[in-house]
Formats: C-alpha cells, sequence, structure tokens
C-alpha cells in the first residue's frame, strides 16, 4: 500500500476516534432530523395554543418567531465556540438544553413560558446545527466521502421540514399541543449517551482567546438584522423595522472591523476572500431567498385559490421533498461527474425552470403541471444547496469548520427571510392594483381587501350579493396574477445564481493525502530510490500554488491554471 493511501487510512482513523464514521453520520443525521422537524412543527399547533394560552397577537408572533430568530443569531457564537473549545461537547450540551426546553415548552401553562421555552430550543438549535456540519467534516476527512455525507445529512434536512407538519397533525389529533415538544425528549435521552460514546472530540485553532465581545456583537447584530427582516417580510416600514435593520447592519460592521484588525479573530475572514467559499455563500442566500416566497406563496395559491384543505395541501408538497431527498442522495455521484461549477449552475437552471413552469397555473386545479412543476423544483434547488454546502465547507480550513458551518446556516436562515421579504412585498405591489377599482365595491372594502387575499375573501363575505362575488373574482384573479409575477422575479434571481455559480471550481478537488485507496485514484509508485516516471500523476507533482488534486484518472493530468486550494 502506497504511504498516501497509509496516510489517508490513519487519518479516517484519527478522525473516527474508534467510532465507525458511518454510524457517526447516523448520529449526526437524528440531531439534525430534531431540530428541523422542531422548526416547522408548531405551524399546526398555532391554532390549539391560542385557543388554550389565550396569548395577544405580539405574543403568538413571539411563540411562533422566538425560535428560529434564537437560532439564527447565535449560530455564529456557538460555532466559533466549538472550535475553541470542543464540538461534541458543544453539540452534548445543546442535546442537554434542547430537551429540557422541550419538557419546558410542553408544560407551559402562558404564553410568556413557551417564549422564553423556544428561546432556549433556539439556543439549542444553534448549539446543534454548526456542530453536526463540523464534526461531519471532521470524521470525512475524503471529500468523495464527505459529499455522500453531506448528500444524506441533506436528504435528512428535506425530511425533517416536511415531517414536522405531518408529525404535528397526527400528535394533535390524539393528544394535547404540548405533545409536539414533548415528543423531543425520549430522543434527546437517547441520544446523550451515544453520542457521548461515538462521536469523536474535535478543536480547531486555539491560539489567543476567545472574542467574547465579538461574539456578542455578531449575535446582536444578526438578532436584530433577522427580525427586521421577518418585520419586512410582514408588510411593516416603521421604525420598529427600521431600527433594528440599522442597529443590526452597524452591529454587523463593527463586529467585521473587530474581527480583521484582532491578531486571533474569531471568524478567519479571509475565507470570504477564496472564489468558491465567498461564491458558495452568495448562492445558498439566492437559492432560499428564491425558495422560501415561493413556498409560502404557493401554500395560499393551493389553500385559497384551488380550495384544497390544509392536508391535501401538504401531500401535494410532499413530491417536492422526495424529489429533494433523491437529489441528496445523488448528489455525490453528480459532484463527482459534473464538478462544482456545472452541478450549482445546473441545479439553479433546473429550479429557474420549474419556476417559469409553473407560470401556467391558472384558476383551476392543473395537477399533473403542479406535480411536475414541485418535482423539479425539489430536484433542482437540493442539487444546488448541496454543491453549494459541500463546496463552502470544504473550502473552508479544518480548524475553522464550526465558523464556516455557522457561516452557512446563518446564510441559509438570512436568505429565507429577505426571500419572504422581497417575494412578499413583489406579491403585494402586483396583487394590489388589481382591486383598486371593483364595480360596485365601496373603496374603503377595496382598501381593506388589498393587504391579502384572505382578508379580500373575508371583506367578500360581508358585502354579499354581486358586489361581495365581484370582489372574490377580482381578488382570486389579482392572486394568481401577482404570483406570476412573482414567480418570474424569483426565476430572475435564480439565473442570477446560475451566473454566480460560474466562479465555482470546474473540477471536484480532493487533497493527495486524503485520497482512499483503489486502482482510480493510487498514485503509480516508482521503485525507491527511482525518480517518478514520466507520466505519472498530478497528486505526484502538484501545480504550484495548488495543494489539491483534482477527481479524475491517474492517466489525467490538470491544467496548471485551472486548479483550486482546497
Amino acid at each position: 500500500m502506497s504511504g498516501t493511501t497509509t496516510a489517508a487510512a490513519l487519518r479516517r482513523r484519527a478522525a473516527g476516534a474508534g467510532a465507525n464514521r458511518w454510524v457517526v453520520l447516523v448520529v449526526l443525521c437524528v440531531s439534525l432530523l430534531l431540530v428541523a422537524v422542531d422548526a416547522t412543527v408548531l405551524h399546526v399547533a398555532v391554532p390549539a395554543v391560542t385557543e388554550d394560552l389565550k396569548p395577544g397577537a405580539v405574543e403568538l408572533l413571539w411563540i411562533v418567531d422566538a425560535y428560529p430568530l434564537v437560532c439564527a443569531s447565535l449560530l455564529i457564537l456557538f460555532g466559533t465556540l466549538g472550535d475553541r473549545v470542543g464540538r461534541r461537547r458543544v453539540l452534548l450540551l445543546g442535546y442537554t438544553l434542547f430537551g429540557v426546553a422541550s419538557a419546558m415548552a410542553a408544560f407551559a401553562d402562558d404564553a410568556h413560558l413557551l417564549i422564553v421555552a423556544r428561546a432556549l430550543l433556539g439556543v439549542g438549535g444553534a448549539m446543534i446545527m454548526p456542530a453536526t456540519l463540523s464534526i461531519l467534516r471532521q470524521v470525512f476527512p475524503d471529500r468523495r466521502e464527505r459529499a455522500l455525507a453531506i448528500g444524506v445529512w441533506s436528504a435528512v434536512a428535506a425530511v425533517g421540514a416536511a415531517v414536522g407538519p405531518l408529525l404535528g397533525g397526527f400528535l394533535l389529533e390524539h393528544f394535547w399541543w404540548g405533545s409536539v415538544f414533548l415528543v423531543n425528549i425520549p430522543l434527546m435521552l437517547v441520544s446523550l449517551p451515544v453520542g457521548r460514546i461515538l462521536l469523536p472530540e474535535s478543536k480547531g485553532g486555539s491560539d489567543g482567546p476567545w472574542d467574547v465581545v465579538g461574539a456578542l456583537t455578531a449575535a446582536a447584530g444578526l438578532f436584530a438584522v433577522v427580525l427586521g427582516v421577518k418585520r419586512l417580510g410582514a408588510g411593516e416600514l416603521g421604525a420598529a423595522t427600521l431600527l433594528p435593520l440599522a442597529a443590526g447592519i452597524v452591529l454587523l460592521v463593527l463586529f467585521v472591523r473587530r474581527q480583521r484588525r484582532r491578531e486571533h479573530p474569531l471568524l478567519d475572514l479571509r475565507m470570504f476572500s477564496r472564489p468558491a467559499f465567498s461564491t458558495s455563500v452568495g448562492c445558498i442566500v439566492l437559492a432560499m431567498l428564491a425558495l422560501v416566497g415561493l413556498e409560502l406563496i404557493a401554500a395560499q395559491y393551493l389553500q385559497l385559490v384551488l380550495g384544497l384543505s390544509p392536508l391535501e395541501t401538504g401531500l401535494r408538497l410532499v413530491p417536492l421533498t422526495f424529489a429533494a431527498m433523491a437529489a441528496g442522495l445523488a448528489g455525490a455521484r453528480m459532484l463527482r461527474r459534473f464538478g462544482p461549477r456545472r452541478m450549482v449552475s445546473l441545479g439553479f437552471c433546473l429550479t429557474a425552470g420549474a419556476v417559469v413552469l409553473l407560470t401556467a397555473m391558472g384558476g383551476d386545479d392543473n395537477a399533473p403541471l403542479l406535480l411536475g412543476g414541485f418535482v423539479l423544483l425539489g430536484f433542482g434547488l437540493e442539487t444546488t444547496l448541496f454543491g453549494a454546502y459541500e463546496s463552502m465547507l470544504s473550502e473552508a480550513p479544518q480548524d475553522q469548520a464550526g465558523g464556516a458551518a455557522a457561516i452557512g446556516e446563518t446564510s441559509y436562515q438570512l436568505g429565507a427571510g429577505i426571500g419572504i421579504a422581497l417575494l412578499g412585498s413583489v406579491m403585494n405591489a402586483a396583487y394590489a392594483p388589481g382591486l383598486s377599482q371593483v364595480p360596485g365595491v365601496p373603496a374603503s372594502a377595496s382598501a381593506a381587501a388589498a393587504h391579502s387575499l384572505g382578508e379580500a375573501y373575508e371583506v367578500a363575505a360581508r358585502l354579499g350579493g354581486p358586489a361581495g362575488e365581484a370582489l372574490r373574482l377580482a381578488a382570486r384573479h389579482s392572486f394568481v396574477h401577482g404570483l406570476h409575477v412573482t414567480l418570474l422575479v424569483s426565476a430572475g434571481l435564480l439565473l442570477a445564481g446560475a451566473a454566480m455559480a460560474l466562479r465555482l471550481p470546474r473540477l471536484m478537488h480532493c487533497d493527495p493525502e486524503e485520497t482512499p485507496s483503489g486502482p482510480a485514484s493510487e498514485p503509480s509508485q516508482a521503485p525507491s530510490g527511482s525518480a517518478p516516471a514520466s507520466g505519472t500523476t498530478a497528486e505526484a507533482s502538484p501545480a504550484p500554488g495548488h495543494g489539491s488534486t483534482p477527481m479524475r484518472m491517474p492517466a489525467q493530468r490538470e491544467s496548471r491554471g485551472s486548479g483550486v486550494k482546497v
């Protein structure tokens, strides 16, 4: 066996810390599943929570938003803390806090206690999410195996997002609303000892003190920005929206300046100078920006325009989830075949094609069209996110894996929030003018109906008669028109993402020390004491300034100008 192969085997054994890395992947996926399910499981329980606890409008908003707000704002803090004190330690602490907070939420007897519990769940989620990716980065040092692991990881994330509402609906049919939180506790009681036994501990660079001030500045800045973006998405443009947004941007600018001045920064911002890393982060933001607003609008279309029940709506969206799972599981093979550049660009183009196809939706149900559009949308989006996440994580230094994973997850959350705000604004701008002059409808009723399709239906029901029916038809027609405009804007954003992805590496590169054994990847070995023969692999003599080798057969050589260090 070659020295390269022996080194790779030793590194994989050291990374696994005595545990099979695929078993470690299962443990990490269970962790991710819990966090992904908890992000959506409450949605179906909101009516039951409202009836039982009777929260005010502001309290209800915080019950729903406390988890994603806190989680998004603390990802960088706990991602970098894991690099410093140990990723497994932070993950296990996240398990503990998630279990305790779940019990608090399940038995909360007033709205304020439930808000606190949801915020603590967000803290636990922020500990768990970046830790799963950074440990995955460690236990799979070979990029080809890591790509497969990330594919499984992303498929589990897709399953979790879809299972949340279904699981919540099932539990609510048989138990009280607190059961949607209580289900987390037995899973955490199993995950804690299993994770302690099987998961390896790892740390990044430990030079210099951990920047507590920088971590808190980043957390406060992200909290304020995400809060402002969420309020924008709700159509609020007052001081309560603009002040947090401005304050958050100022805090994040101060955070960046502080990191650039420090000898031992919390985050090595030089990662963004690497085209593959910065481009991957941008692709994640654009992909989520285009998708999340569309999902929200699509759910309204299915229920309010086509008249489907919530269960029927969920079932219509299931093919999207299965297509995303398929893309995640096939992602490693596609990445090896096409490379990051073509894979991410292709994913964006497929998603844009799906969005354009869905512009054929009208006022009548067209199930085959929706099925085809959602399948193409799910497969294209997951292809994009898989390629972007894999490139971002592989480009980051291993000692910064926690910070890099936190940046990726933060980009995901910010993209989702901006998408709701931007596409929601586009939708409202295209929808409202169609209700300005409806025959027989008073101006005050038209103004109220212009807020949303749901409100238009309520106003139409109060008016009754021909005027109410005219308003209802006009609102329905305007919503479909607004949906078409929003889809076209989304397609433009997705095509911009495809152009951005052209900055990614053309080929999937692997560190020669990480290449697993096998006839296709093992470098040719010259006899001891002799010079390598002409025509040996690119691994034997990498191009100057390139510490990585493209994944291709040994007989092929990579041009010196096309490598990208990973």
